[in-house]
């Protein structure tokens, strides 16, 4: 009897708790709350979804072109929603300067085309690369140097076999200053008048000396005096080369002045410029008013292959734009 008497205590206590108004209300109070978070949720998680589409790009496919032979591809931009949502959240509001963004690689890469030289960039990347053919000029190569580090650039030399063969020390600095190196020929011939067998011959020398001086395996081959045939083309594919050219030339061998070498590279200057340059004296005194003004325009300076990868160059300028 007091068993089933405790058992009915019990019971009607339950009732009473469960059916209580201020019971009620809490809990009806936490549902509410749940409902208003996950609301501002799922609002702002659907506002970065419908908003990604205005700032995404799309990417841009490697392709043939009737002037300049080759174009490279260039990334597009994706809205990383979860990634956004992440920076956005404690706000509880859209923020465009706070939206993350992965890079889409385009379906068509220079390597899925013919072999073809390559005279600039793609024409959206803010970026430029100086091209430094060596084969004399040893006099002002370290004045260069040093003022490439002054401003924190990197520059793809050019270098020809026989000269890194006789001044194996100062190819070994240029590649110890974090530079690029390519190849220039072994004899700087005209690559336009030779055999299939010089071509070779003087492509494959320039790569074993440079890699034996300096232990890098080039990229990248630039004819001497940009005189070059489609089966150069071919055989420095054949060296897993690209062949490089140029849309801007110094044309310091002429001597210009401070001014006019300046002037002349600044109306030309571009989106994806590779600009021709040697060990001068007009280019060695340019090269620091030249490097400042050409970032003053917002353009950065890299090497060839950073300028021709697919990377794109993402400013915070032109996202709140």
């Amino acid at each position: 009897m007091r068993k089933f008497q405790l058992i009915s205590v019990m019971l009607i206590a339950g009732w009473i708790m469960v059916n209580n108004p201020f019971s009620n209300t809490y809990v009806t109070g936490l549902k509410a709350g749940t409902v208003a978070v996950t609301g501002i949720e799922n609002s702002l998680m659907s506002e970065i979804e419908m908003k990604a589409k205005e700032y995404e790009i799309e990417p841009s496919d490697a392709r043939k072109d009737p002037v300049w032979k080759v174009i490279p591809g260039y990334n597009g931009l994706k809205v990383d929603v979860k990634k956004s949502y992440s920076k956005m959240e404690k706000e509880g509001e859209f923020d465009p300067e706070k939206l993350v963004f992965k890079q889409v690689p385009p379906e068509i890469h220079l390597s899925d085309l013919p072999p073809m030289a390559i005279y600039k960039g793609h024409p959206e990347k803010p970026m430029v690369s100086f091209i430094v053919n060596v084969a004399w000029g040893n006099e002002y190569l370290t004045g260069m140097l040093a003022t490439l580090k002054k401003h924190n650039v990197t520059a793809s030399f050019f270098l020809e076999g026989r000269w890194v063969k006789n001044n194996p020390g100062m190819a070994k600095m240029i590649a110890d200053a974090g530079h690029e190196i390519g190849n220039h020929s072994y004899t700087h011939p005209n690559m336009k008048e030779l055999s299939a067998p010089k071509i070779n011959e003087e492509i494959k020398r320039t790569n074993e000396v440079i890699e034996a001086v300096t232990g890098v395996k080039t990229k990248w081959f630039a004819p001497p005096s940009g005189y070059y045939k489609d089966e150069v083309v071919e055989i420095a594919a054949a060296h897993r080369l690209g062949t490089v050219m140029w849309s801007v030339d110094t044309i310091d061998w002429q001597k210009p002045s401070q001014d006019q070498l300046i002037n002349r590279v600044m109306g030309k200057v571009h989106n994806g410029a590779m600009i021709l340059m040697h060990p001068t004296e007009s280019t060695a005194a340019s090269l620091d008013e030249l490097i400042t003004q050409i970032k003053d325009i917002d353009l950065q300076i890299g090497t060839v292959s950073n300028m021709l990868s697919e990377n794109r160059i993402v400013s915070a300028k032109k996202m709140k734009e």
